[in-house]
């Protein structure tokens, strides 16, 4: 068996673009040698540094063995250009191919032979297609070359069995050597084989498995957060960024000024982490420390690196703090008419326009929340303020939360200044949600304000873009409600957001609006509830028997039949509506087709009386839970009518001769199956 081991060697690759290359060559690959009949033992391991894509497929075998097959090619009745395509694409000549009947007519055929194929000569002759199929999100052309690549490729390293193997991309000519000096480009080794690979690089301090290098990393900067008592909040995101920008990590502890303390956390935060790719740390009461962590490439030994990056967040930070010093003492209440002069988006008015439609909406949505109005409309008049702030110009992600740290210095109420904070709360399914009523309010204001503006403009999402990013404005929505566990009527704000638009003097196609966004939101709960792993069917019935104003019942209604629909009681349930259902579609007419109306005087037995008497139960049950209902109860409640139900079955004959008897047997049964459409649409359950 045969070992095949690959490296490019490039300029530095940025982290995202290194990150997709190598996930790409990994399939690409898997894809190839199962469109060959190679089964592979082992899944392909695949590794980068910033330098270097590398991946090894072990267990490969040496030949290729393909079975004789059949090739269809067109109708004998297809035109004679066809049939010489045909040929000419297969290197056939007339006396090769033969007809032979289908089902489906007769057609040209021909027989391919079995044959055997070197697995070298095979790469050989792909290898340029093959690696031309890893598509950049941005690439480069250099030089003369008519290559584009992420970064300019030096050189490609291919082995296949400990031997060389030789082909051509573009420029380059694949070789068993690399260079081992990324800086000079001048030294070269050759190797035969992975493991004389990895452990060269490895006794020259160089991690090439990027998940080793990472476990290094988290590794080191907890041995050295425990020493020095300090805490780490890892972001996932950086953490990936940081390992795929170094080949040899050194974790190196740094400090700032204690000064810059007094700059609110997530300045110091953003600077840090998003700026320069340091990790900042945090004392046990999770107040952020002076002390930083940098992943440097290069040893330290005089300790240059670590002076240089404290220089310069030093210098970073001085700026936040002068514009931090500068922008909180700019009157709130003064700077909302300035909003007058930008613009929020083109049909839509400017920010000022914008937050006096909020102001008006959150107070309809205070009266449902039964909130102060006052602080409602105080909050909605200054969220926007802060976007003409220097330190929002320099750090656009702290929109929404420096206007809170504003609203707070200049001694605005506490529920005012956390709805202003957390108003741009939740973004999309793994942010934090806002639980106090006036962050709520506020954050589905603005919500309900965009997506009706937007969807005003019919700037809908089609099914591959979202360049405003409504889905997830949407899927915010939805989770603000279902994680607050609030009932809110979705359609009034919507149709009252419309009025606010119209009062402006933007006019918008309101019943479009209504069906259009009223279908979105639909959607985003089903995915919604998909997240949350509930069942499809579960998913598509709750969905298709409730509107948006009823996203909260909609989770919770599934939610519960998704824990129960195992459980003896659930399953009762459905099997209950199903039986009932399938006699009355075996009639060949749609459950709507009946009424649902039995009439008791055409009651023959004791059996018809006691599944009228259980249906009438359930109703009785329905009608008076109201917003309280237990929806465990209820399911339970549905279900225990499994006996009368059985009883009529076991006794009753359904198909009567007399017309009149087996049309209400029928409606018994309608009636049975609408009393489940008080819990939600059972006939897309799956039995």
């Amino acid at each position: 068996m045969s070992e095949l081991f690959l490296e490019l060697f490039s300029e530095e690759v940025p982290a995202k673009l290194q990150i997709k290359a190598r996930e790409q060559l990994k399939e690409i690959l898997k894809k190839f040698f199962e469109e060959n009949s190679v089964k592979l033992k082992n899944e392909p391991k695949v590794f980068s540094t910033p330098n270097r894509i590398a991946i090894k497929i072990e267990n490969l075998p040496k030949d290729i063995f393909y079975k004789a097959s059949e090739k269809k090619g067109p109708s004998v009745l297809a035109p004679e250009k066809a049939l010489d395509g045909f040929l000419k694409s297969n290197n056939l000549s007339k006396n090769k191919i033969y007809k032979k009947k289908t089902d489906k007519g007769e057609f040209y055929f021909y027989k391919i032979p079995k044959k055997k194929i070197k697995l070298s000569d095979l790469l050989k002759k792909n290898f340029e297609s093959l690696l031309l199929r890893i598509s950049w999100q941005k690439s480069m052309k250099w030089g003369e070359n008519n290559l584009y690549w992420g970064r300019p490729l030096k050189s490609i390293l291919a082995v296949l069995d400990g031997k060389k193997l030789q082909f051509s991309f573009k420029h380059l000519l694949s070789s068993n050597q690399t260079f081992v000096d990324k800086e000079l480009e001048e030294k070269t080794k050759l190797f035969n084989n992975f493991t004389s690979y990895l452990s060269f690089f490895k006794n020259n301090g160089i991690i090439i498995d990027h998940e080793k290098r990472k476990n290094f990393i988290v590794s080191e900067l907890e041995k050295i957060s425990a020493k020095k008592n300090l805490k780490l909040n890892l972001d996932s995101k950086l953490l990936e960024e940081i390992t795929n920008i170094v080949e040899k990590p050194k974790v190196l502890i740094c400090e700032f000024d204690k000064k810059f303390l007094e700059i609110p956390k997530e300045i110091l935060i953003i600077t840090m982490q998003t700026h320069q790719k340091y990790i900042p740390t945090f004392d046990k009461k999770e107040n952020i420390t002076n002390s930083f962590f940098v992943i440097s490439d290069i040893q330290d030994k005089k300790g240059f690196v670590k002076s240089g990056n404290e220089r310069v967040v030093e210098a970073r930070l001085s700026d936040a703090e002068f514009f931090w010093k500068k922008n909180k003492s700019q009157n709130l209440v003064k700077q909302v008419s300035k909003l007058k002069n930008i613009n929020y988006f083109k049909g839509l008015g400017t920010y000022f326009d914008k937050i006096q439609r909020m102001r008006k909406l959150s107070a309809l949505i205070s009266d449902e929340l039964l909130i102060s109005k006052e602080k409602m409309e105080i909050a909605s008049s200054i969220c926007k303020v802060d976007l003409m702030s220097d330190l929002v110009g320099e750090f656009p992600e702290l929109q929404g939360i420096m206007g809170g740290y504003f609203a707070e210095t200049q001694g605005f109420d506490k529920d005012v200044c956390l709805a202003v904070s957390e108003h741009y709360l939740p973004i999309g399914m793994d942010t934090k949600v806002p639980k106090k009523p006036y962050s709520m309010a506020l954050s589905l204001s603005d919500k309900i304000d965009s997506l009706v503006g937007f969807f005003g403009l019919n700037l809908k999402p089609s099914s591959s873009k979202d360049p405003y990013a409504l889905r997830r404005m949407a899927i915010s929505l939805v989770r603000l409600i279902i994680e607050n566990d609030k009932k809110i009527k979705i359609k009034d704000l919507i149709n009252y957001s419309c009025a606010l638009y119209k009062e402006q003097g933007f006019e918008f196609d309101i019943k479009k609006i209504q069906n259009d966004l009223g279908d979105f939101i639909l959607d985003r709960i089903k995915n919604y509830l998909k997240e949350k792993q509930i069942r499809n069917d579960i998913v598509e019935s709750a969905s298709s028997s409730f509107t948006i104003d009823d996203l909260l019942k909609i989770y919770k209604k599934s939610h519960v039949l998704n824990k129960s629909i195992n459980k003896e009681f659930g399953q009762d349930a459905v099997a209950i509506y199903k039986r009932s259902s399938n006699i009355l579609l075996s009639e060949e007419k749609n459950l709507e087709n009946y009424n649902g109306s039995a009439d008791p005087g055409l009651f023959k037995n004791d059996y018809e009386k006691n599944l009228y008497k259980k249906i009438h139960e359930i109703r009785k049950y329905f009608s008076s839970v109201g917003r309280e209902e237990n929806f465990e109860e209820s399911l339970v409640v549905l279900s225990n009518s499994k006996s009368q139900l059985n009883d009529f079955f076991d006794n009753v004959v359904v198909n009567d001769p007399d017309d009149a008897i087996k049309k209400n047997r029928l409606e018994l049964l309608a009636m049975l199956c609408k009393s489940f459409d008080n819990y939600f649409n059972f006939s897309k359950i799956e039995a």
